[in-house]
């Protein structure tokens, strides 16, 4: 329904404490694989029950019936994935706090229902739309992405949800549209950090429409199966995986069109540390600690669990070429 138009090392505080590894069979099975081979089904084979995760308690029934429906799409990535409870309890989302837990220990302030986008700027089609007017004409999907931050820490995450292309071409950006920025809710109750001038709210971010349109940036409105916890950014939030995670801003309630480039929370607020682009570049260390390797989650401080971090996040074949004539060094 349409309402109306208009250094290498880490801190010992950012360590996720040491958690119980799966081995990989067990995973797959806790995850309703049958067996190995099962990754390698079609899209349209029935979707995996993630059993080791939570329904968001104020989930409306509408998206939960959809959820449910949702196809099934191969673990490319070839690894394991992170487990529920460090994607779930692993956070930044400085709205709640600054500490990696304060999300998953203060999230229950968030009210996700209703909730409505508001759509505007270079676009033929704008206006405030519901959280259902948003989905209702796209299918749902698992999408299994690499997802690392620019703290040199990274997790493997089955998202769901759609191409963000899909929802883009339903406003029609105009011709002279060539950015997209996207806006967080403000709101100091529900986000109680938000009293503080941690950031500088409403938090912003945004890429180029070239970018948005890849095949791989994906609207999300849930994880492991599941509807998004609110400290994951329910109950929208977009995922860019071949760049930093803050990129992917979360609980997103104004998407706007523009003819230049937005500007964006943490490229204003530290701009020799955090670039617009934010490409995951292991040849391009930030000023504070080396990006060639990170921290793949869980970790602990006697098993860090490093490795070697990949261009464009391992994502390099499908997004290169959109950066083919750029410095790197100099769009960070």
């Amino acid at each position: 329904m349409l309402i109306k138009h208009s250094s290498e090392s880490p801190l010992s505080s950012e360590i996720t404490p040491e958690t119980i590894y799966h081995q990989r069979r067990d995973l797959l099975k806790s995850l309703g694989y049958i067996g190995v081979g099962s990754l390698l089904l079609p899209q349209a084979y029935a979707a995996p029950v993630y059993q080791s995760a939570a329904e968001r308690a104020n989930a409306p029934v509408w998206l939960k019936q959809k959820i449910a429906t949702r196809k099934l799409q191969a673990n490319s990535t070839g690894e394991e994935l992170t487990p529920y409870d460090s994607v779930s309890t692993y956070n930044n989302f400085y709205e709640f706090g600054l500490d990696k837990s304060d999300p998953a220990e203060k999230a229950d302030s968030l009210k996700t229902e209703p909730w409505t986008v508001t759509v505007e700027g270079l676009c033929n089609k704008t206006g405030t739309f519901t959280l259902e007017d948003i989905l209702k004409p796209h299918a749902l999907e698992d999408r299994i992405y690499r997802f690392r931050c620019v703290e040199a820490w990274s997790m493997v995450v089955p998202w769901l949800g759609f191409p963000l292309a899909d929802l883009i071409k339903r406003f029609e950006p105009k011709t002279e549209a060539k950015y997209i920025e996207f806006i967080t809710l403000v709101d100091k109750k529900q986000f109680p950090n938000q009293s503080t001038r941690a950031l500088d709210w409403p938090y912003v971010e945004g890429l180029r429409l070239d970018e948005a349109m890849n095949p791989l940036a994906l609207m999300a409105v849930g994880v492991y199966g599941r509807s998004l916890p609110a400290q994951n950014g329910a109950p929208l939030r977009l995922i860019v995986p071949w760049k930093y995670g803050f990129k992917s801003i979360k609980s997103i309630v104004k998407i706007r069109f523009t003819a230049t480039q937005p500007k964006t929370t943490w490229a204003m607020m530290a701009p020799r540390e955090y670039g617009f682009y934010a490409n995951v570049n292991p040849a391009v260390d930030h000023p504070r600690w080396s990006q060639a390797r990170e921290r793949r989650l869980p970790a602990s401080i006697f098993n860090p669990n490093w490795r070697p971090t990949l261009a464009f996040n391992g994502y390099s074949k499908e997004v290169a070429a959109m950066y083919r004539n750029m410095d790197l060094r100099q769009y960070f």
